[in-house]
């Protein structure tokens, strides 16, 4: 795994290079010096889950043939569009949320100098997925299946994060918004296609296969990112802050979290008051209440019993599918998901 990942990451400085000398632009020392900086400051530095895991599906779509080093590229090269991807969404998310610390560091925006220039990284960041996708694919027989996927996934994604804002429109914060059905909607657009179905889909393309041949799939790999974010939900409330690298702050933050929708749908009408009465206010005084009333609502239990009988369907799911090559790559996304701390 490490060696994959270093093969991976001298990928990255290949696709860094090329876009650095596209020839569609003229580049000043300046310019170029600025778009080197951003892309380092923000493409590589996260976990690269999502830019791994395209790799890992191909190799077990080729059922344990040898890949060539020009397939290891390509996979690779796919894997840094999704990582592009997520960082074009992560700069723009952070400024939309007022965030001030990503990934360990200062939000991009917040970085002396930057400011609102972070919205026009944002938007190179999505302009160099189109390039790498071009320089590399062009001649394939499935280029445009790819530009099709992305311009899919980026569509689905934008239109979860609008659902998420509008949910949670600052100076109208309203429970009664909430529902399992919204917490639903909000995560299968804004993160399981983009985090689960696309490195999936991506793999797919280039072993040759038909994406409308594979809806099972993509539906599998949706209801794998909603118990994901399921599992986010529960360890930024439960989990150990230092086994999962940050304090959780969804109850501060009003988030439309599952456990909030969960406590509202199984509490009663006093219990309801508190949860109205507390949610959504920094004071640790009100977060302490909200907290004291979801153990007394047992949502621990309630979170292992979800966690159980999602585990079965979906592995159900797996089981039924034709392809034992399609099984293995759904069966390596869940076990890297099923009951983790962090």
């Amino acid at each position: 795994m490490a060696d994959l990942r270093s093969a991976f990451l001298n990928v990255y400085s290949q696709l860094k290079s090329e876009l650095l000398q596209d020839p569609s632009f003229e580049f000043t020392h300046d310019s170029r010096q600025w778009v080197d900086r951003m892309l380092d400051y923000n493409v590589p530095g996260g976990k690269l889950n999502r830019g791994l895991s395209v790799i890992d599906s191909y190799r077990l779509l080729k059922e344990g043939k040898e890949l060539t080093q020009d397939e290891i590229f390509l996979a690779s090269a796919l894997g840094w569009c999704i990582e592009w991807l997520q960082a074009y969404f992560l700069v723009l998310d952070d400024i939309m949320d007022s965030s001030h610390t990503r990934r360990g560091q200062p939000c991009w925006f917040r970085v002396p100098k930057v400011g609102l220039i972070a919205v026009n990284d944002g938007v190179l960041l999505r302009n160099h997925i189109s390039r790498i996708l071009k320089n590399h694919f062009r001649g394939k027989p499935y280029y445009v299946d790819l530009l099709d996927l992305f311009n899919e996934v980026e569509f689905q994604t934008a239109s979860g994060q609008m659902i998420d804002l509008i949910t949670t429109l600052e100076g109208e914060k309203d429970l009664s918004k909430y529902s399992l059905s919204k917490h639903c909607r909000i995560v299968q657009f804004k993160t399981a296609y983009y985090s689960f179905y696309l490195p999936v889909a991506c793999a797919l393309v280039m072993a040759g296969e038909n994406l409308d041949n594979h809806v099972d799939v993509k539906n599998i790999l949706v209801d794998m990112g909603i118990y994901f974010q399921v599992q986010d939900d529960y360890l930024d409330c439960f989990g150990n802050p230092e086994t999962i690298g940050k304090i959780g702050t969804d109850i501060e933050d009003f988030k439309c979290s599952w456990l909030v929708v969960k406590a509202l749908e199984i509490c009663n009408e006093e219990q309801k008051k508190v949860l109205y009465e507390n949610y959504g206010k920094p004071d640790p005084v009100n977060v302490a209440k909200v907290k004291a009333l979801y153990n007394e609502l047992n949502l621990k239990g309630v979170f292992e019993e979800y966690e159980s009988s999602s585990y079965e369907k979906l592995v159900s799911s797996i089981d039924a599918h034709p392809s034992k090559a399609v099984q293995a790559v759904l069966k390596s996304f869940l076990a890297k998901i099923y009951k983790r701390q962090k």
